[in-house]
């Protein structure tokens, strides 16, 4: 596709990731260089990031630059609004009254996904770059339940590093798709994954509720794609009634 970009970043790519499409749902990514930054690429590219970027070093600043930039894109390509979504109070985006989304980014990165929210109440996306065995093996304890200590034994003897990843990024994407819902913080011993992730696939409970209509025990169905040392994961979350435990 065929758009002015600034040369941090990479042209736009509209391809869906995961094994199971989800339909209604425009998902925009794009590779970004910090080295690349150019003083102008906010006003050129008519983004007005918050102070707090503003001040930030370049790679803060082109992590938001890039990220915009997909969630412009993917909110003209759903609405036909090529709209910017502001930062709230809370440092999550503002999407449009009809409109419900999720951005993320790492290591160079950016990806972000809109819906409608006639059709989704809530969406989390996440991408995080695998990290290593040892580092996995140190932040087991503060990412995986007792439970899922148990569950996961096999694929953190085999592989810490990828498997952590994993359910690190399948939580992160529960938070973002359930906090603006719900409008409650929770934490990762505040849900648990119930199978090791394999082939793209998994569920996860809530441990903790959030609401009478997010209570303890709700199962959420998650998808999960791995590519250049990375992983994306995003769970939506269909309008209508919540799943119940």
């Amino acid at each position: 596709m065929k758009t002015s970009l600034p040369l941090c970043c990479s042209n736009l790519d509209d391809g869906w990731p995961w094994r199971q499409p989800l339909p209604g749902l425009q998902l925009i990514s794009l590779d970004f260089d910090p080295d690349q930054l150019r003083p102008g690429d906010f006003r050129d590219c008519e983004i007005l990031p918050p102070a707090a970027v503003q001040r930030a070093r370049g790679k803060r600043q082109t992590e938001y630059l890039a990220g915009r930039l997909c969630a412009r894109e993917a909110l003209q390509r759903l609405t036909g609004e090529g709209i910017v979504p502001e930062t709230g109070h809370d440092r999550a985006p503002r999407w449009p009254a009809d409109c419900v989304g999720s951005i993320t980014h790492s290591q160079g990165k950016a990806a972000a996904i809109v819906g409608a929210r006639q059709h989704y109440a809530g969406v989390g996306l996440d991408l995080e770059i695998t990290m290593t065995d040892a580092r996995a093996r140190k932040l087991a304890g503060q990412i995986l339940t007792a439970d899922e200590h148990t569950r996961a034994a096999d694929a953190m003897a085999a592989a810490p590093g990828l498997c952590l990843t994993r359910i690190f990024s399948l939580k992160e994407s529960l938070f973002k798709a359930l906090y603006p819902i719900t409008g409650q913080r929770f934490y990762f011993e505040h849900a648990e994954v119930l199978e090791t992730p394999s082939e793209g696939h998994s569920r996860l409970r809530l441990l903790k509720s959030l609401s009478d209509d997010w209570p303890a025990g709700a199962v959420i169905d998650a998808q999960y794609t791995e590519h250049d040392d990375h992983i994306l994961s995003l769970i939506a979350i269909p309008a209508g009634p919540a799943p119940t435990p």
